[in-house]
């Protein structure tokens, strides 16, 4: 493996868990395993890997541009990742008015509805 992937694959661990890891990886054979490998050296292993900002940081940025884009998929696993890189609920709020001015209500509407979802089967999980 390269130092990309060894610390992509930390950092994919870290910030999504163990468990998303495992399962993405569950399949040696899998289709989508070069897929995997690319996201795991160049997403995870050139930028979150990077140390220059905090996770909690890379985390808001990250939800803002999923939410922006309309990535809701990508939005509700990076949303759950939260519990793991630090940024709070109200972190994740003032990243989606931000999303709201300079990417538009729709999309933040759309994401907070999907957060409060989110929060809702996160805290039902910890009961």
């Amino acid at each position: 493996m390269s130092d990309a992937r060894d610390q992509g694959t930390a950092a994919r661990r870290r910030v999504l868990g163990d468990a998303h890891v495992d399962r993405s990886r569950a399949d040696p054979d899998a289709w989508e395993a070069p897929f995997i490998d690319l996201i795991t050296d160049a997403a995870w292993g050139h930028v979150w890997a990077r140390g220059t900002i905090s996770d909690r940081e890379r985390s808001m940025m990250t939800l803002a541009l999923l939410a922006g884009l309309g990535n809701i998929e990508e939005f509700r696993l990076h949303l759950r990742a939260t519990a793991r890189t630090g940024a709070s609920r109200e972190d994740v709020l003032e990243a989606l008015l931000h999303v709201a001015i300079y990417a538009g209500v729709p999309r933040a509407n759309h994401a907070i509805k999907v957060a409060k979802e989110v929060y809702a089967e996160m805290d039902a999980e910890n009961d």
